[in-house]
């Protein structure tokens, strides 16, 4: 796991064999040892919202898993503000929807995988 971080420190090893490396220097560098530590396999984003909006604003973000639940935790934060253009790029490939919640699926326009 590469953490996102202003703030220097030593890596964190878990239980069960996960280590987190925190990463001082931007986005495209967090992205480059994770593709090198995944080995060819997929890289997965986690964070939030200001963190994704920076992928995306680089054009770094091939598919995107959204799970939308209707909770209200407080004020929270916009997903598409301050894209210019919002999802522009993308297309909606999935939607499933459940009385918990709705899973949208958003790749960039001719990268669809099934």
């Amino acid at each position: 796991m590469f953490v996102l971080t202003h703030h220097a420190r030593e890596p964190v090893e878990m239980e069960g064999g996960t280590t987190f490396y925190f990463v001082t220097n931007g986005i495209h560098a967090a992205l480059d040892r994770a593709f090198d530590a995944a080995g060819g396999r997929d890289v997965r984003l986690g964070g939030g919202v200001a963190t994704i909006q920076q992928y995306l604003r680089a054009g770094l973000i091939d598919e995107l898993h959204l799970a939308i639940v209707p909770v209200l935790l407080g004020r929270g934060e916009r997903f598409f503000d301050h894209l210019d253009g919002g999802p522009a790029g993308y297309e909606c490939v999935e939607l499933v929807s459940t009385a918990a919640a709705v899973h949208v699926r958003l790749a960039r326009t001719g990268t669809a995988s099934s």
